[in-house]
């Protein structure tokens, strides 16, 4: 009698599906998140997205295409998001098990958009280990992460174009179509890198055309000095999340802004997201003429993170309340802007979830938003575009202030989210603005990073983390417009349309 061998687990389709669809997908999601700061590993969103696309190349059904793009954006967003937990939990008061769920089912929310792109590109090209699966891959990616960054509010984080933010070649094409424009190059470059093998050489040197286009287009200015340098200085008080709002503590965080205020010569000083831990009525008058008296003496702008309530008045159910950024000027004027996008459960309370904030504990989480077309603030004789915490993730909206805006600022207080990665990742969004609009873009925030980013998305200079200081950077005012700040998402959107309806068409 011969005997022979049983199956192997190397042998068997269904280990060989389960790695492929499910285990390679999940690991191929963590490993993208290297690309984003502080790692800057630009070349691991395009590995990682090959080993999504050659999953979606060889699916046999829209269902088991969803499944390893479902599984992609878990391994994706759990590695790159999942510092949501310590602000719940750590900064939140939620308990630890409630506030691990909800962070799970926040991963899991945002690894839809990964599975309907998978689903899409399988259903509109149904032909496996075809040219048309993964030009459809491509798009279908770059088009789901577009919906991401608007759908119920938005939530463009770690989009991956942002990855190539400033050291890639491919970095070139963001003043051009964006940071969604810049996604759907490098989900091209993981298309190619996953042609039938016949086109290998083809997918090669599309590749490298690519990268070469990329590096190309750095070297084209859209935008111009518009004035000599203004001299600002950006005040971090490191002042501890858990301790920002108590009375004790709020006068020493006053003086402590104070002194740094009267330290510096800078033209411009700027604090943080609200620095005032308090309503700006609140504050006592003779701190409020102490500084407006510094900046008519020195001729300085001071630019103000704080929470404000207009009007402070008798009927409160009128009150209106913002988060805003106003300048103490030397002039006595007192011009503002109020913050548009809001913070989903930290800033407003969508309909229904008002159980979930009383969980958190958030002190003043239901604002009131500013309106979409404020104008720039003028300050040290350049017009600031503002961009508070997260708004500048939202790069179509901050296009908006342009071509007033000569430069831009972003005031954030990122210490909600401990020693994780969010704050590295924030600045990252801010370097991704500054390539997109041609312009010098200034952070101050309470913890980090605090940072002076040039136009082409380079950290000129930054404080590190967690501790007290004032960081003085030049910053050149500018002028023009780029292509992306004439055109915004549009010409990505489009592309990626046309892509699918190409690869509806393809045959092969």
């Amino acid at each position: 009698m011969t005997e022979t061998a049983g199956p192997t687990p190397g042998r068997n389709p269904a280990w060989r599906l389960l790695a492929r669809h499910l285990v390679f997908p999940l690991a191929a999601g963590a490993l993208c998140v290297l690309g984003f700061a502080p790692f800057y590993f630009f070349a691991a969103p395009i590995i990682g997205l090959a080993l999504l696309f050659a999953a979606w190349r060889h699916s046999g059904s829209p269902r088991q295409a969803l499944l390893s793009g479902f599984t992609f954006g878990l391994g994706y967003f759990l590695a790159g998001v999942s510092w949501v937990f310590v602000s719940m939990h750590t900064y939140g008061g939620m308990p630890a098990i409630m506030a691990a769920i909800a962070t799970f089912a926040f991963c899991a929310y945002l690894a839809m958009f990964p599975a309907l792109a998978g689903w899409l590109a399988v259903r509109l090209a149904p032909a496996p280990r075809s040219i048309a699966r993964v030009m459809a891959a491509a798009a279908s990616f770059t088009l789901l992460e577009w919906v991401r960054g608007w759908f119920l509010t938005g939530f463009p984080w770690i989009a991956i174009g942002a990855s190539q933010v400033p050291a890639s070649p491919l970095a070139g094409y963001a003043p051009y179509i964006g940071m969604y424009g810049v996604t759907l190059v490098v989900c091209g470059c993981a298309a190619l890198a996953m042609l039938p093998r016949r086109w290998v050489w083809q997918g090669i040197a599309g590749i490298v055309a690519l990268f070469i286009a990329g590096a190309l287009l750095r070297s084209i200015e859209w935008t111009r000095p518009a004035g000599p340098p203004v001299k600002v200085a950006l005040l971090q008080g490191d002042v501890p999340q858990q301790l920002k709002w108590e009375e004790a503590i709020r006068t020493a965080t006053l003086d402590a802004y104070r002194d740094m205020i009267f330290a510096t010569d800078a033209r411009v000083a700027i604090l943080p997201e609200a620095a005032v831990p308090a309503f700006f009525d609140q504050l006592p008058p003779q701190y409020i003429q102490a500084l407006r008296d510094h900046a008519a003496a020195k001729q300085q702008d001071i630019l103000v993170g704080t929470p404000e309530r207009v009007p402070p008045g008798r009927n409160a159910d009128d009150t209106k309340f913002y988060n805003s950024l106003l300048r103490l000027g030397a002039d006595g004027a007192t011009p503002v802007f109020r913050k548009h996008h809001l913070v989903p459960f930290g800033e407003f309370v969508p309909l229904g979830f008002r159980w979930f904030v009383d969980a958190m504990h958030i002190p003043m989480g239901d604002f009131d938003r500013g309106t979409p077309d404020q104008p720039p603030l003028p300050a040290g004789g350049t017009r600031w575009g503002v961009a508070i915490c997260y708004e500048d993730i939202f790069g179509e909206e901050l296009v908006q202030q342009l071509p007033a805006a000569q430069a831009f600022v972003n005031v954030s207080n990122d210490a909600w989210f401990g020693e994780s990665l969010a704050a590295d990742q924030h600045l990252q969004s801010s370097q991704a603005r500054a390539l997109e609009t041609g312009r010098w873009v200034v952070r101050s925030t309470n913890t980090g990073a605090s940072a002076a980013i040039d136009p082409k998305g380079r950290v000129v200079s930054r404080l590190p983390p967690f501790k007290a200081g004032t960081l003085v950077a030049e910053v050149v005012p500018m002028d023009g417009m780029t292509p992306y700040a004439r055109w915004g998402n549009v010409p990505a959107v489009v592309l990626s349309l046309v892509l699918l309806v190409a690869a509806r068409r393809l045959r092969t």
